[in-house]
């Protein structure tokens, strides 16, 4: 049996997914990436390897995507998050019209056919602003654990309202709000609505479609979640693999070329 690998090089995070023929995770990592991109590219490629009981030699076809693809030099080929998360989730939640993907460094609203294919997409243009590093800067100015950001937000009653559009000066506003006696509840919930603000003008610059599915980072985050839901006044698709939609397109990208019959450029890991 065939297998293959796709491996999403973010800007924070190295996610790889090793799937079968039948398009099935069979093995899945998620590393930190750090300053060594091609090692985090590496090293994620391994671990999904241990994890899925499938040997390096029964890979058929390595697909890299993400901002540092072209750094997994093992790779065959590369590929645009942009066409891989439109493809994985597809793939997950065969009802997908529309895909917004919110990682560390940016935000993305994709349009897609039932195929998969990309129809159109926008990235956020201000900085940071609703990404996950605008979420990182509230964490480290109220010193708390990435992790506890959603469910702390969600116990808010009065939310305050975040102005900022710049994460250079997101903590500055956090701390103001703090010196002012607001509740760490509050200014978290005010965080979250204010990217879920921003994201919302970002999915109707392509088109808000049933179904929206969630990928990335921040779809771990319960508070994100609910945020958007409740701008967007309807449900999200949300899978706990949401977080390797990209490296799971990127991988099903290379079975499309393995059960092609392309063959590998590069055997084995320099």
């Amino acid at each position: 049996m065939k297998c293959a690998a796709g491996v999403d090089v973010g800007s924070t995070q190295t996610k790889a997914v090793v799937i079968d023929e039948a398009g099935r995770i069979v093995g899945r990592s998620l590393i930190d990436t750090g300053a060594n991109v091609i090692k985090a590219a590496e090293d994620a490629f391994q671990v999904a390897l241990e994890g899925s009981e499938v040997s390096e030699q029964d890979i058929a076809y390595v697909v890299g995507t993400g901002y540092g693809r072209y750094k997994v030099t093992f790779g065959d080929t590369q590929v645009t998050e942009i066409s891989c998360h439109g493809r994985g989730a597809v793939h997950m939640f065969p009802g997908t019209r529309t895909v917004l993907d919110m990682g560390g460094q940016d935000s993305k609203a994709i349009s897609v056919q039932p195929s998969g294919e990309i129809v159109d997409f926008c990235m956020n243009d201000k900085c940071a602003a609703g990404t996950g590093r605008f979420l990182g800067a509230a964490a480290n100015a109220l010193e708390i654990p990435l992790d506890d950001l959603g469910p702390t937000a969600l116990e808010s009653e009065r939310p305050v309202r975040i102005s900022t559009t710049c994460t250079v000066f997101a903590e500055a506003e956090v701390l103001a709000w703090l010196g002012k006696g607001k509740t760490v509840e509050d200014i978290l919930w005010g965080v979250h609505q204010s990217i879920a603000a921003r994201t919302f003008g970002l999915l109707r610059r392509v088109g808000i479609e049933d179904e929206i599915t969630f990928t990335g980072g921040v779809a771990l985050n319960v508070g994100m979640i609910k945020a958007m839901e409740d701008k967007l006044e309807k449900k999200l698709n949300v899978s706990g693999e949401s977080h390797y939609m990209g490296a799971l397109g990127a991988a099903l990208f290379a079975m499309d070329s393995a059960l092609a019959g392309e063959p590998r450029k590069i055997e084995e890991m320099a």
